[in-house]
């Protein structure tokens, strides 16, 4: 396998799969997002109201 990797120990490996991890559902821009990470999306939507104004 090319770029294949090895670990010392179990941990390592298991420290190294959640870093990947995070950072793919995290930082990593998704073009679904409109090339934003999750997490800039998520703050867009959130900066948008979530309340309707009161009728008259």
């Amino acid at each position: 396998m090319q770029g294949r990797k090895s670990w010392p120990t179990e941990r390592e490996a298991r420290l190294d799969a959640f870093r990947w991890l995070h950072r793919y559902n995290t930082r990593r821009r998704h073009s679904r997002l409109g090339q934003r990470s999750p997490i800039a999306f998520e703050n867009a939507l959130h900066r948008t109201p979530t309340t309707l104004p009161q009728a008259a």
